[in-house]
């Protein structure tokens, strides 16, 4: 196909921009072929009369972008048609077609909502990750994150959302939903993904997010008594949770308590790994309040964002096995 004029002077640019750099990452990293095979049996074939379907493939690039830049379904749309970078990463050539609509990404997204493609999508980048030695499984860090919901009634059923719950942490009151997530204590890749109101206890959801095969767990103080819960009281899981900062102040400062301080330092060495994949879903995905009504399609949302989070967490170990194979 003959490259367009604007392909032309986009190879020649002098400067790799910020934009470029993180397509160019996804695209590297992203194990299209595995996606697009959990997909596939969900798909529309094109059978009988009507457009044929767009590819696949197209679609869920579509879709990543979308999720990665935090843009509506108008939005994507647009950005195909403003940027050459997101048209190069989608493979839409604007002289030879059109960008797919909002509707067509509204369809494809529901169709990912309706059968839990996402969960899918999550657990086929985790498998990948496993089978390259980047899962571990040996200790888990547990940690919850609250994600703001609209707190408005100025919408069409006068209400706030009603699965959404208030909650207060320290001084501050937050209306939203709580992402908890169980992260592998080596690498820091989110092996287990749980949602709920924001008004559910973090330790309700310990439990949760053990895949089963850890020998240790980690967590902070609001997780105490964690192991004396009727769920966890079997588990042959070694918990080690973080105490009260009130606690720690009061330490003394003996031989004992100076140790009693370095285990809580080590302690939240461990748990700093959990904090990285907030960090990705939050600051770099921009996800700082919900996106959608109801916990059903946020978690959906929430599926793909932290398998993609996965990926970029292991961008560089995942390039290092690319090159040794290479070579």
């Amino acid at each position: 196909m003959q490259a367009s004029f604007s392909e032309f002077e986009y190879a020649a640019k002098k400067k790799m921009t910020r934009r470029d750099r993180f397509l160019g990452e996804i695209e590297a990293v992203t194990p299209w072929s595995a996606l697009t095979a959990e997909i596939q049996a969900f798909y529309p074939k094109g059978e009988g009369r009507g457009r044929p379907p767009i590819g696949l493939e197209r679609m869920l690039r579509m879709y990543i972008a979308q999720q990665c830049f935090g843009l509506s379904d108008e939005g994507i749309e647009d950005a195909i048609y403003d940027s050459q970078a997101i048209r190069r990463f989608v493979g839409i050539d604007l002289s030879h077609e059109s960008a797919p609509d909002a509707t067509t990404v509204l369809k494809f997204r529901r169709l990912l909502e309706t059968n839990q493609l996402t969960e899918r999508i999550f657990a086929a980048i985790n498998l990948l990750l496993a089978t390259k030695g980047l899962i571990l499984k040996e200790g888990t860090v547990v940690d919850a994150t609250i994600i703001a919901a609209p707190s408005s009634t100025k919408n069409r059923d006068g209400e706030r959302d009603p699965e959404m719950h208030q909650a207060k942490k320290g001084n501050q009151w937050h209306f939203g939903m709580k992402a908890h997530i169980g992260v592998d204590a080596d690498t820091g890749i989110t092996h287990t993904l749980v949602t709920t109101p924001a008004n559910t206890a973090d330790v309700t959801q310990a439990h949760a997010l053990l895949h089963g095969q850890e020998v240790d767990a980690f967590a902070d103080a609001g997780y105490r008594g964690v192991e004396k819960r009727a769920e966890n009281r079997n588990s042959k899981v070694d918990w080690h949770v973080a105490l009260r900062p009130g606690k720690r102040r009061a330490l003394p400062d003996t031989p004992l308590g100076r140790l009693a301080e370095k285990v809580e330092q080590f302690k939240a060495s461990v748990r700093a790994k959990v904090e990285h994949p907030f960090h990705i879903v939050k600051n770099v995905f921009g996800l700082k309040k919900v996106r959608y009504r109801g916990l059903g399609k946020n978690t959906a949302q929430l599926f793909t964002l932290f398998g993609m989070a996965n990926l970029l967490i292991a961008k560089r170990r995942l390039f290092a096995l690319h090159a040794q194979g290479a070579s």
